[in-house]
């Protein structure tokens, strides 16, 4: 793995023509304990990940993968996902702040900006996703 991708590996669950499923588990920093099966502490979530499927590779259902995406495609999910909801936040509630408005308004136009926001992202999810392109490597 070079220092420019983020893997994750995971298990082959569906090879189609235009697409292979790819299943990962996110475990919890936890879930590596030899006593996780006793904890309640310990997650594992189970993610389905579609993959464009690469005719020039044969890969088998329940092989073991790398699922590979590009680091700056994940720093700009963060910014996308997190920083600019937080920032258009921050600036609502706090400019509205200085104004006479009821806290709970101030609060609910902060949460509608946020709403606003993310309506916007869903409406772009196509182009979206065409940009997020996950590749997949034996392991």
């Amino acid at each position: 793995m070079s220092e420019n991708e983020i893997s994750h590996k995971g298990v082959i669950r569906e090879i189609g023509p235009a697409d292979t499923i790819v299943e990962i588990v996110s475990a919890s920093a936890c879930g590596a304990c030899h006593a996780a099966g006793l904890c309640t502490m310990a997650e594992a979530v189970k993610k389905d990940v579609v993959v464009p499927t690469d005719a020039s590779e044969h890969y088998r259902v329940g092989e073991e993968v790398e699922v590979v995406l590009r680091k700056s495609m994940g720093m700009k999910a963060v910014w996308i996902s997190y920083v600019i909801p937080l920032a258009i936040l921050l600036v609502l509630v706090v400019s509205l702040s200085y104004t006479s408005l009821h806290e709970l308004v101030i609060a609910a136009i902060g949460l509608g900006g946020m709403a606003i926001y993310y309506f916007i992202v869903w409406l772009f999810r196509d182009r979206l996703s065409s940009e997020y392109v996950f590749t997949i490597r034996r392991v």
